[in-house]
């Protein structure tokens, strides 16, 4: 078994988690919570195979904060929301989380913001074709 085989299912389950996340930010079901908590586990799981600690749980403990800060929606779980947010590259899938999540997109769309195609980076430095004595 090389590192390609048990690369790509880790790829499909991460992808699992996240849409396991924005349905149970869509539904806030107590069953849909677990199914979160049970992908959750599984990447866990298979990240003990490696030279990980065994007691890694690092999906673990993001699923359960990020249930908790949807189900209770203060200021404080808006930030942890948007931290999550911010680390999503698939656009589609940023948007809808965002969308379920209903959180100010301040401190997220300042981490995906671009680069204006005018903004003249070089500006006030004098240029290498007319030196300056």
């Amino acid at each position: 078994m090389d590192r390609q085989d048990t690369v790509e299912p880790c790829v499909g389950l991460l992808r699992a988690w996240h849409l396991a996340i924005l349905r149970f930010a869509l539904t806030r079901e107590n069953a849909d919570r677990l199914g979160v908590l049970a992908i959750a586990n599984e990447i866990d799981r298979r990240g003990r195979l490696g030279d990980i600690r065994p007691g890694f749980s690092f999906f673990r403990r993001t699923s359960a904060e990020l249930c908790a800060a949807m189900a209770r929606r203060d200021e404080k779980d808006d930030v942890v929301l948007n931290q999550y947010l911010a680390q999503i590259d698939d656009t589609r899938l940023h948007r809808a989380l965002a969308a379920a999540f209903d959180v100010p997109q301040q401190m997220a769309d300042l981490a995906r913001k671009r680069v204006r195609p005018d903004h003249d980076l070089w500006r006030g430095l004098p240029s290498r074709a007319n030196p300056q004595p």
